[in-house]
């Protein structure tokens, strides 16, 4: 049974934290205007920041059903959107021949009726749900082609998609849409100005411990301070890639599995690589670097809150 939308940006907060999903206050909003005003959401920012997470939460908060592009290098119409079954009606025109049917035009519109059409995620997403509208999770839209771009502007201003060989189909209602970008090049304005925009940050420490407490519940306190402490220190540096949210949570429930109370260099070192994708990031950290933040993060829990 689906919920009905938030129906105001308190209520959203409380949506997404029954999904064990903390925003800030700016992000809320956004999202509450979005489902208002049943326009698709842009979320940019750095990978692992949770931007493809906030989808998932709306699934499984609403109760609708998910769906899902996966963006990549070359992506087609014919990935996205729909393609004809050819081995179908290749089976079904011998059929037709055997069966001395010699009408090429009825032939023709045999094959090309919708119960040879595959339908990819676009199209699903367009297709009427008892739930309501499901949502639509177009996942790293950057990594795409700008000429995939251009045709998504028709599917998010009148939430349609033609098919020359049936005609245009149109959703009933709209689904809610969630595009994510990591920036790694420009999407177009014109793309752009059909969404309602956030850029997702890095979270504070504040609120980074408030994500590991409600993810990581088995995480000591002292534990999660230390371990957050010093992924804020690592996003200070000058590395190739910053740690995101995901691999936060990833370290603290690796140090919980390794029976870890308390963070020492040789820990680090040990399981860095579950923070730092990169060699030349890892190397950067490990050894005194590691010891030096670690005093640092110390430093910072016995001085207590400016």
């Amino acid at each position: 049974m689906s919920t009905p939308l938030p129906a105001t940006i308190d209520a959203t907060e409380t949506l997404l934290a029954g999904e064990d999903y903390v925003a800030d206050r700016a992000l809320a909003t956004t999202l509450f205007l979005a489902l208002s005003l049943r326009r698709p959401l842009f979320l940019e920012g750095e990978a692992g920041v949770g931007k493809t997470e906030i989808a998932k939460v709306l699934s499984r908060a609403l109760g609708r059903r998910l769906v899902r592009l996966q963006c990549y290098e070359g992506l087609d119409v014919a990935s996205a959107v729909y393609e004809w079954n050819y081995a179908r009606q290749m089976i079904e025109i011998r059929l037709a021949e055997a069966a001395g049917i010699q009408d090429r035009d009825k032939i023709g519109q045999d094959v090309f009726s919708p119960r040879f059409l595959i339908e990819r995620p676009l199209l699903q997403a367009l297709r009427a749900d008892a739930a309501g509208p499901p949502v639509l999770l177009i996942d790293e839209l950057d990594r795409t082609d700008e000429p995939f771009e251009a045709y998504l502007l028709e599917i998010l201003s009148d939430f349609q998609i033609t098919i020359p060989e049936i005609g245009t189909i149109r959703a009933p209602e709209p689904p809610i849409v969630v595009i994510t970008s990591n920036r790694t090049r420009e999407i177009h304005d014109a793309l752009k100005r059909r969404c309602l925009y956030h850029w997702v940050a890095y979270p504070d420490a504040e609120r980074e411990l408030r994500i590991i407490a409600r993810k990581v519940p088995g995480a000591d306190q002292r534990l999660a301070r230390q371990v957050v402490g010093f992924v804020q220190e690592l996003r200070r540096m000058d590395l190739f890639k910053l740690p995101g949210i995901a691999e936060t949570i990833d370290w603290a429930e690796a140090l919980i599995q390794l029976n870890v109370i308390a963070l020492d260099p040789r820990t680090v070192n040990d399981t860095i690589g579950v923070l730092l994708k990169y060699q030349d990031d890892i190397a950067k950290v490990q050894g005194s670097e590691a010891a030096a933040i670690i005093n640092r993060v110390q430093a910072e829990m016995a001085a207590g809150p400016r």
